[in-house]
């Protein structure tokens, strides 16, 4: 059986190509759109490929780019399929309204009334209408569900929601679930027909001559009608088994016994957990999820860790901005003076997992961009540097850091002061001052209102940060800041990482492809989770 839609329904119903090609992309791009939230399978894969394509895994950095994309054309593709769809039915419904038997869709529509097994109208009557098949019938039904649950799930997903209301956010992004059930299902009424007889039924024949379809001595039997077999469960199957995999090594992983042995509150009012975990192993600009049970059951949230591979602990710096972070500091102890040692366990730990800073010491020349917060992950990358330095380890590749840290005020830099200092002085005793640059920019400070804070604090250091390294006011000129690193060093690949905002990462992208040439080339990379 060769099933086809009948080319004499299609000259009257054209929107139901307009039906199915957006369905047929529509089974592709559900395909994809697991595959990226994999992150247990991204991380193997990248740590696979790195080594024959640097390329190929800074593409996987880019993942959750990729499942916006594949999120949009799924948008697209379904508004695309409903509006057609509604403009077949209304065609059902009139080709069923319009009893006259000379007219070749009122034809096809009678054909199967009698036992109702190969009719290719899906509305069998004239005394019902579109809106009580759509409720009455699976494609219909799981179409409705599909749909509700694919614009809650979009319409959450909205930047300005996930930063304001990240559980409005999550929650509704795991109606997932139910999109992907009445996916599965939705073929499954077989609405969509077609035509089994074409040996015996020539459409192109026939066509014209169906007010005598069966009679005697025609050479035109009746039409035969069934419906197409669902084909969507063939596209996501094999991706829904893997994030079930995906999900059941996650729980597996999260059950471990997690030990706080420290928490400290800086007065940034950021939270910094020192904990360990059996197994845990860590690379340099890592992330892992974090779940505390006492302040909600469901949600788990990425944490950049901040220590090095080379301490006998991993630590996460907690910026306390919103009703989560809050339930944690306070779950923690946070809100007491004192700096506390083992904490009482409230923690489910799942990672880690690898970002594009995992790259950095495979570059000569390295450029750090850090906004605010965003500068943890270079905390990680600065720790084990000075480890490297301590260890007297001469197989790092990298010989010259270039790290930015901008910030709109100068409460976001006391947590971080104290390792920038140690890293200064440890450089200084090892004669290795040109190894590290740093620039710290008050972005919020305009040069002119900050004279009047340095006059009145002329020292050796900087007033602000400690470091002899004086704070910088405003925003850094990128363009000069390329073109001198550009001329120290050429021939040189030099690797960029961003950990900050989007409008940031757009210019220095764009920095990057404008400056690199006469041998020097700009590589950029930019955390994404």
């Amino acid at each position: 059986m060769n099933p086809v839609s009948s080319p004499a329904l299609l000259s009257q119903q054209q929107a139901l190509s307009w039906a199915r090609a957006p369905a047929a992309c529509l089974n592709f791009n559900c395909m994809l759109i697991l595959l990226p939230v994999c992150r247990n399978l991204l991380s193997f894969l990248r740590g696979s490929i790195q080594h024959c394509s640097r390329t190929a895994a800074r593409q996987l950095d880019r993942n959750l780019t990729f499942h916006k994309l594949v999120a949009y054309m799924i948008g697209f593709h379904t508004a695309v399929h409903i509006v057609a769809h509604l403009f077949n039915f209304e065609w059902f419904m009139g080709a069923q309204l319009d009893r006259n038997s000379s007219l070749l869709p009122f034809v096809l529509s009678e054909i199967g009334n009698g036992d109702n097994a190969s009719f290719l109208n899906p509305i069998r009557t004239n005394e019902t209408n579109p809106t009580i098949v759509m409720f009455t019938t699976i494609a219909g039904l799981t179409g409705v569900v599909i749909t509700l649950a694919l614009i809650l799930i979009i319409t959450s997903s909205m930047e300005v929601i996930r930063r304001s209301y990240f559980e409005v956010f999550w929650y509704t992004h795991h109606l997932f679930v139910i999109f992907f059930i009445g996916l599965v299902f939705h073929g499954f009424g077989r609405i969509v027909r077609g035509q089994t007889n074409l040996q015996a039924h020539n459409p192109f024949q026939c066509r014209d001559h169906f007010e005598t379809w069966g009679e005697n001595g025609t050479f035109c039997p009746k039409p035969e009608f069934a419906g197409n077999p669902p084909m969507t469960w063939k596209w996501v199957v094999g991706p829904m088994i893997l994030y079930v995999c995906e999900r059941m090594v996650r729980f597996y992983r999260s059950q471990q016994k997690v030990v706080i042995t420290k928490v400290v509150m800086h007065p940034s009012k950021t939270l910094e957990l020192q904990m360990k975990m059996k197994g845990f192993k860590m690379e340099v600009g890592q992330y892992v999820f974090m779940q505390c049970p006492p302040v909600s059951a469901l949600e788990w949230h990425p944490f950049t860790l901040t220590s090095a591979p080379e301490e006998d602990h991993f630590s996460v710096h907690i910026r306390i901005v919103g009703d989560w972070t809050q339930g944690l500091y306070e779950a923690c102890g946070g809100d007491k003076d004192e700096t506390q040692d083992r904490v009482k366990n409230p923690m489910l730990i799942d990672g880690p997992f690898g970002t594009a800073s995992e790259d950095v010491f495979n570059y000569e020349v390295v450029m750090l961009v850090g906004a605010g917060i965003g500068v943890t992950p270079f905390a990680s990358i600065l720790k084990s540097v000075w480890y490297k330095t301590i260890q007297q380890n001469q197989n790092v590749f990298t010989k010259k850091i270039y790290f930015y840290w901008l910030c709109p005020e100068t409460q976001a830099f006391e947590w971080f002061a104290d390792l920038l200092q140690s890293l200064e002085r440890q450089m200084t005793s090892k004669n290795m001052a040109d190894f590290l640059s740093y620039n710290i920019y008050l972005t919020r400070w305009k040069e002119n209102e900050a004279a009047h804070f340095r006059v009145h604090h002329e020292a050796e250091n900087d007033p602000i940060t400690g470091l002899k390294q004086k704070t910088l006011y405003g925003k850094p000129n990128w363009d000069n800041e390329f073109s001198t690193i550009g001329t120290k060093h050429p021939n040189t690949k030099v690797g960029v990482f961003l950990c900050g905002p989007t409008m940031l990462g757009k210019a220095l992208e764009k920095q990057c492809l404008s400056h690199s040439e006469a041998g020097v080339k700009f590589i950029f990379n930019k955390e994404n989770f």
